[in-house]
């Protein structure tokens, strides 16, 4: 099995070079004293932590996976000491707000951490992942008195948290829930119902878990309209901050899942547990978005730390294994066959995953730098720029990463050939840990309809051309760079088809709103492949740029090109076939009778 080597050098890249980040903190009071230096050592002691303590029980995790007896939640061998590593070392506060015991570093340099602990031990990862989302919703929608209670103990880690919206007969329909909350004469609530798929929803790493809790007001209406958010801890807070009486709160039990076997997947049974209404009455879902956006992005990089994961097993093992001879004549004459990498084949798997990883890496780190400006900015305006794109890009980086994340898992094991599918190479658990990333924080299929219903249509366009726009000035500035003609040229040609597909898309929903449905997970596929594309066309033009100033890093830049030029011509075509499927409608997937699907 391929030990996890965190990689710095591209991190660096995206962060320095492509983003500029040192500039843009500098811009943000909030964040000015960030420099490179310091973003820098963060990382390397990040990457130390994930190599040497994550990484080597990962596989070991998997295999013994959590324990469930009566309630109590036993994390694998290993998992709850390194937490407390974690914990030692800060690492779960950099983000986070000083006034609570946080370092109030950019979100974008967490964002980093959370790529190589994921990469190296996705179910870990987990744990302190949750978290985030409930400091998050809390600084959002808390009161101060609730913050003073609860974020002093999630930033530190000594607490963590979740959040609680599935119940068994509704799924991804929130508006169906049947948790209830009922009003106690001390202005706190009574929480009954059960909610399940929760992750780290019990476990021993912590000495308390608050869940962020979805339920109902007696009186409240129905639908998402009628849904309030609550905070509802497994041990009540004692006034000094410490852990006082249970709550009604227990674990039912735990899922028996295809992957992420280490990570505690909990049925979660609130019975007449004491809860604190956390925002507004009824506007639960509103203020829950914050949890689920911060839980949409976590996943996005899922599909990045895949990608990369399994590049770095399978590039490994493909300069090693020796299979047959090359079609062009013998590389390794001196050895009995050749390396599996001289391949074209072999080749266009290893070069998609390389394409997916680091054009994953750029486009959740560009993302994590719009969060920078939203938590940081005193500027109104900046602030509704950053987040008017955030929303536009999000379903597409949920999505998308996932679904190309997932693929290039897949690759990893066809790399291997017999061999990845044995479990001690570790490629078959990252598909296996990675197939539920398509799934959670709603599906491909729901953020489909949220990016081309929501995003796009409900706005008329206009999330859509602010995005576009940026895409037309990157290829005006660039069109007439030297080597940067083919990918200006075809990137503005998709630009302009962006706009063309959807006004047709509209044209028909006028006519049947089901159109949208039919067209939407083409569309994001598209938007994710002409996205990702404007990232690998960025990283070509600064890649191109270093190498004409006389880098001493002349081959670094030039596998960049080398990897732009790879998508352009053999992943971006991919569009022309997500255009087709769209163009052919609603009609051919209704017309058939359900009942006569299967005879």
């Amino acid at each position: 099995m391929t030990q996890y080597k965190a990689p710095l050098r591209d991190m660096q890249f995206v962060l320095h070079e492509l983003l500029d980040v040192e500039k843009q903190y500098a811009a943000i009071p909030a964040y000015a004293e960030t420099n490179r230096e310091l973003v820098d050592s963060i990382i390397e002691a990040g990457a130390q932590f994930s190599e040497n303590e994550l990484s080597p029980i990962n596989r070991s995790g998997d295999e013994e996976g959590c324990q469930f007896d009566q309630g109590v939640v036993t994390t694998p061998t290993g998992f709850k000491q390194a937490y407390s590593k974690f914990v030692e070392l800060g690492f779960g506060a950099l983000s986070a707000d000083p006034e609570y015991g946080g370092q109030g570093l950019p979100p974008s340099v967490g964002i980093a951490m959370s790529e190589m602990n994921g990469t190296a031990n996705w179910s870990w990862s987990m744990y302190p992942g949750l978290s985030h989302g409930a400091v998050n919703t809390i600084e959002q929608h808390g009161t101060e008195e609730q913050k003073k209670t609860y974020l002093t103990q999630l930033i530190s880690g000594r607490w963590t948290g979740t959040m609680c919206l599935t119940e068994s007969h509704a799924g991804s329909d929130l508006g169906i829930i049947r948790s209830r909350a009922e009003p106690q004469a001390d202005g706190s609530f009574k929480i009954s119902g059960t909610k399940i798929f929760i992750s780290a929803g019990e476990h021993d790493m912590a000495e308390n878990i608050v869940h962020i809790v979805l339920a109902r007001l007696p009186d409240a209406p129905k639908g998402t309209k009628g849904i309030s958010l609550f905070i509802v801890p497994k041990f009540l807070p004692t006034a000094d901050g410490g852990v006082g009486a249970r709550n009604g709160v227990s674990c039912g039990s735990i899922e028996h899942k295809m992957g992420i076997k280490a990570s505690a997947t909990c049925v979660i049974n609130f019975d007449q547990a004491t809860g604190f209404l956390i925002g507004p009455p009824n506007r639960g879902l509103n203020c829950m978005f914050t949890f689920m956006n911060t839980a949409r992005i976590g996943t996005a990089l899922q599909g990045v730390c895949a990608a990369e994961g399994s590049f770095q097993g399978a590039l490994s093992y493909a300069r090693e294994r020796l299979a047959m001879r090359s079609l062009s004549g013998p590389k390794a004459p001196e050895k009995e066959a050749d390396p599996i990498i001289v391949h074209p084949a072999v080749r266009q798997l290893l070069l998609t995953q390389k394409a997916f990883a680091e054009g994953g890496r750029a486009m959740v780190y560009w993302l994590s730098t719009q969060t920078d400006i939203i938590t940081g900015t005193t500027d109104a305006d900046q602030r509704k720029a950053a987040d008017d794109l955030m929303s536009f890009l999000t379903p597409i980086a949920k999505a998308f990463l996932t679904e190309v994340g997932y693929e290039a898992a897949n690759h990893g094991v066809q790399v291997y050939g017999g061999h990845g599918f044995i479990r001690e190479w570790g490629m078959e658990q990252i598909v296996r840990d990675t197939r539920i990333a398509l799934l959670y924080e709603g599906t491909t299929q729901i953020q489909a309809l949220d990016l081309l219903g929501r995003k796009v249509l409900q706005s008329q366009g206009a999330m859509l051309r602010q995005f576009t726009k940026i895409v037309h000035k990157f290829c005006q500035a660039n069109e007439a760079k030297p080597g940067m003609a083919d990918f200006v040229k075809e990137l503005a040609r998709l630009n302009k088809e962006w706009g063309e597909v959807t006004t047709e898309i509209g044209m028909r929903a006028m006519q049947n709103a089901d159109e949208v449905g039919a067209a939407a997970v083409d569309y994001l596929m598209y938007a994710g492949y002409v996205t990702m594309g404007f990232l690998w066309a960025w990283m070509a033009q600064v890649a191109q740029d270093k190498i004409a100033a006389g880098s001493e890093e002349a081959d670094f830049y030039k596998a960049k090109v080398q990897t732009a030029q790879f998508y352009f011509k053999r992943i971006l075509p991919r569009t022309q076939a997500h255009v087709a499927a769209m163009r052919g409608g609603l009609e051919v997937l209704m017309q058939m009778d359900a009942d006569h699907m299967a005879f």
